[in-house]
C-alpha cells in the first residue's frame, strides 16, 4: 500500500489573500457609488441649512407655568389629531416635557383637552 492519494482535477482556485477572505468583486461585494461614496459618483453630500436650536420656553420664561387647568397653554403641545408633540419638535427640555405630558393627560382625563381628533372640544 502506498500513501499516495489520487489527485482530482478541479477548476476551483483559491481566492487571493488568506483563508476566510472574499475575493475582490463578485456577489458578496457592495456596489460602489451613491452620494459621497467611494466610487466618486453622485456628487457631494447635501448639507442641511443651519437651523437654530430650539429653546425650552419654560426655562427661558420663568413666569410660565405648566398647569393641567390651562388648556390654552397645553394646546401648543398637541397636534390636530390629539397626539402629544415630541420634545425634538417642541424644543422643550426633558423635565418640562415630562410635566407637559402629565398635565395633558390630566386635562384629557377631566375632558379639558380632546383625546383624539374626533373628540374636539369647542
Amino acid at each position: 500500500m502506498s500513501d499516495e492519494r489520487p489527485t482530482t482535477t478541479s477548476s476551483y482556485q483559491r481566492p487571493a489573500g488568506g483563508p476566510g477572505q472574499r475575493p475582490a468583486g463578485g456577489p458578496g461585494q457592495r456596489p460602489t457609488g451613491g452620494p459621497g461614496g467611494p466610487g466618486g459618483q453622485g456628487g457631494p453630500r447635501k448639507r442641511r441649512p443651519f437651523q437654530r436650536r430650539k429653546v425650552c420656553r419654560f426655562c427661558a420664561e420663568k413666569n410660565l407655568t405648566i398647569d393641567y387647568k390651562e388648556p390654552r397653554t397645553l394646546r401648543f403641545f398637541i397636534t390636530e389629531r390629539g397626539k402629544i408633540v415630541p420634545r425634538r419638535i417642541s424644543g422643550n427640555c426633558a423635565a418640562h416635557q415630562r410635566h407637559i405630558t402629565e398635565a395633558i393627560k390630566r386635562a384629557r382625563n377631566i375632558a379639558l383637552l380632546p383625546i383624539a381628533a374626533n373628540h374636539a372640544v369647542s
